[in-house]
């Protein structure tokens, strides 16, 4: 993601050698297993490949280096059986390095901040996140504001129904409390994400080795753990899970919510703090983000790390926490950056992955319908980058039948809400070799830059200023204690 890309590459990264710099996992394939290391608390940290519950891909598209990646952590927290999934898109000139460190250090980060809350042994231990002059917890307020009730300026897909629409209603969080309530209370785990993602955030903004005044990263990121899912999102990447219908046809259910500045709740807080939401006439069914006195950046999202030229504009690192109890129905869920989104429909990606003959190829060969969908869809422009997460909640292979198109969100209730329909593509059902073969023919292509993006995350990097860099430059200053 993003128009302008830097080919520079990070200094000191730790395990810099496990995964190439343009993060195209076909240089060495998606066979099982991959490259796997020791996290903490005895955690397997995968960044690339597939076993037996999850299968990842991540691939370069035609606009310059790769922004995109992705992580999986196996017995996340020292919790057999626990996963932490997570895919993170970059933009702007150093999106790509930090989308990269916030794959390295939010896990560790989240981990550290969990094991401290149980550690102390409260329960509704709130003092995790940092209040403001009224008393209410940072980052509540904006969690609250971007209630799906308040979507009335989303996309709405073919059948009218709001792209994101979720509900979380107060059943699903006395159904957290009571099943789950032992170990940690949602407003525990809330906190804790909020508290990680906003660390990652600071120091990001005190690294002077990545510059990240106008590049960023989004974040969807997910906990499972037992039959829980925790999911937190920041920006537009999206997480959709795949469950079985009444006919046990599978079923797609978007479990985040796309955090553009289109949102009414997302907009209200940006021009509060004096930001402007506008589009532009080329593409006006883009919403973006401007300073308050110049035409840039254009930042085509409202939540994000990094990008600390708009984050006295109301631009917000916090991000939207969900949670669902798994059911029996539930097959899987697919993390993806918008590369995948943009090209395919919730119903389409359930569909491809559901048919997969081999789980371990279930990423690549979503990643190659998506670039197929790219060719056909958006003739002439740069194909995205493209990063995705498997992860399969069952044993064994699920069936493929026809897919019911529901986006009403994580509440299981709405199921029956989901519209009959078959997808706009038949690609599932095509030869793998044949679907694959079209990353292979466009990895000899996409060398090159041809063509025109068709929508760029930001459309010009503005001038840093004074006071910003002098506040910046002050931030990063030791601080001397009894200092003459």
């Amino acid at each position: 993601m993003g128009a302008c890309c830097s080919s520079s590459h990070e200094a000191g990264r730790d395990w810099v050698g496990m995964v190439n710099e343009e993060g195209d996992d076909e240089v060495e394939g998606v066979e099982e297993g991959g490259v796997v290391r020791e996290g903490d608390h005895g955690a397997r940290v995968r960044l690339r490949g597939a076993n037996d519950s999850c299968s990842m891909f991540c691939k370069r598209g035609r606009k310059g280096i790769n922004q995109d990646t992705l992580t999986v952590w196996e017995d996340f927290n020292g919790e057999k059986g626990a996963f932490f999934c997570g895919v993170f898109d970059g933009h702007g000139p150093a999106g790509h390095r930090v989308a990269q460190h916030v794959r390295d250090q939010l896990p560790s980060k989240l981990s550290s901040v969990i094991q401290s809350l149980q550690n102390r042994g409260s329960r509704r231990d709130l003092d995790l996140v940092d209040k403001d002059d009224d008393g209410q917890e940072n980052g509540e307020k904006e969690r609250r504001g971007s209630n799906p009730g308040d979507l009335d300026l989303v996309d709405k897909d073919d059948s009218g129904q709001e792209n994101g629409e979720k509900e979380r209603s107060d059943d699903v969080r006395d159904s957290w409390e009571e099943d789950f309530g032992h170990d940690m209370l949602l407003s525990s785990w809330e906190a804790s994400f909020v508290k990680s993602f906003k660390e990652i955030d600071e120091e990001l903004s005190l690294d002077s080795s990545i510059d990240s005044f106008c590049s960023g990263s989004t974040a969807v990121t997910m906990i499972k753990q037992g039959d829980h899912l925790v999911i937190a999102n920041l920006g537009d990447s999206r997480a959709v899970l795949c469950t079985r219908g009444q006919k046990n046809q599978p079923v797609p259910i978007q479990l985040t919510v796309d955090l553009k500045p289109n949102i009414k709740s997302e907009a209200d807080r940006i021009k509060k703090c004096k930001g402007r939401v506008f589009a532009m006439d080329e593409e006006p069914e883009v919403f973006r983000v401007w300073l308050p006195d110049e035409n840039c950046p254009g930042l085509a999202m409202a939540r994000a790390f990094g990008d600390f030229c708009l984050k006295d504009y109301g631009l917000i690192s916090t991000p939207e926490v969900s949670y669902r109890k798994l059911t029996p129905d539930d097959e899987f869920v697919v993390l993806a950056t918008d590369g995948v989104w943009d090209a395919l429909s919730n119903a389409e990606v359930v569909r491809i992955v559901a048919s997969t003959r081999k789980r371990s190829m279930a990423a690549k060969l979503l990643v190659a319908h998506a670039v197929l969908a790219w060719k056909t869809k958006y003739p002439g422009c740069k194909i995205d980058d493209c990063a995705v997460v498997c992860l399969f909640l069952k044993n064994g292979r699920p069936r493929s039948q026809s897919v019911v198109n529901n986006t009403s969100g994580g509440n299981p209730g709405r199921q029956d809400n989901a519209v009959g329909q078959k997808s706009g593509s038949s690609e599932s059902e095509a030869n793998p070799d044949t679907v694959l073969a079209a990353i292979t023919d466009d990895a000899e292509e996409s060398s090159t830059v041809d063509g025109v993006s068709r929508v760029d995350s930001l459309i010009r990097v503005p001038r840093p200023k004074a006071a910003v860099l002098s506040r910046r430059n002050s931030a990063k200053k030791p601080k001397h204690i009894g200092a003459p």
